[in-house]
């Protein structure tokens, strides 16, 4: 709830009055006055509470949809936002530390496949292929939920020279990850990968499939597989709702370099 103490604006700061009322939910937020997934009072509730045009409350809302902390749901309301999704489709996190290797994600999320069948290929999948936008390509696509809300919504490519007449064609999950799938039906090894992640709005349809308001940002991963002649085996696409999602990438950092000792027979002055 919102509390009448919290309930303040000073007309005579600087500070815009859309930005004092975002201040005071989002400290609301972070206090635990309302809990990850609880709905917000309505845009007109919390107006007439501070005293401003639905206007000004509708700003702070966007303001901290933006920011991640609040999620705007069609139709339904505004939330906060739960926990954000740690991206884990990177190549690394995709094929695990070893061959074989599968992280369960089932406590958390559920992968659907929505759809198998050839599809125009959209121009960054086509120039990954080196083939002319709008090729038909064999499409595989899927949507990934959590519990309450979908989260992810994505597609793997393949030349159909490759899977014609394979498992890859049909319209069922496999029991292991798409990748070993792919090279056994294909005789291809996946050697390398290369990630490309970009922020931009979502299209229409992803906006409508996740949820969100059509100017929420999203992220949006190419990933694209090799085998070792350097060829493409399968061009992923994959897009999250940005204020939900964080990227997290943990690395060594190199130690300094030992400095030779020196030259014994060199004078430095």
């Amino acid at each position: 709830m919102i509390e009448e103490a919290d309930v303040q604006i000073n007309p005579g700061a600087a500070e815009f009055p859309h930005r004092q009322i975002a201040a005071q939910l989002k400290a609301q937020v972070r206090r635990g006055d309302w809990a990850p997934g609880e709905r917000l009072p309505s845009i007109p509730a919390i107006a007439e509470m501070f005293g401003v045009a639905k206007q000004t409350v509708q700003r702070a809302v966007d303001q901290l949809r933006v920011e991640g902390i609040l999620i705007t749901k069609p139709g339904s309301g505004t939330y906060v936002r739960g926990t954000r999704r740690r991206l884990n489709r990177l190549s690394r996190g995709r094929y695990g530390g070893f061959r074989g290797y599968h992280t369960d994600l089932a406590a958390r999320y559920r992968q659907q496949l929505v759809s198998v069948g050839r599809s125009p290929a959209p121009p960054e999948v086509a120039d990954a292929f080196g083939v002319a936008d709008g090729t038909d390509l064999l499409c595989r696509r899927h949507l990934v939920r959590t519990d309450d809300s979908p989260v992810e919504v994505g597609a793997s490519w393949f030349l159909p020279a490759d899977t014609a007449g394979t498992s890859l064609e049909r319209a069922e999950a496999f029991g292991r990850p798409l990748y070993q799938e792919a090279e056994e039906v294909t005789g291809r090894r996946y050697v390398t990968a290369t990630d490309t992640i970009s922020a931009r709005q979502p299209s229409r349809e992803e906006a409508e499939i996740l949820q969100i308001r059509p100017d929420t940002p999203v992220l949006h991963l190419l990933h694209v597989a090799y085998d070792e002649q350097r060829k493409p085996i399968e061009v992923a696409q994959a897009t999250w709702p940005g204020p939900m999602t964080t990227l997290t990438e943990e690395y060594r950092v190199p130690a300094p370099a030992e400095q030779p000792d020196p030259d014994p027979g060199l004078v430095l002055g």
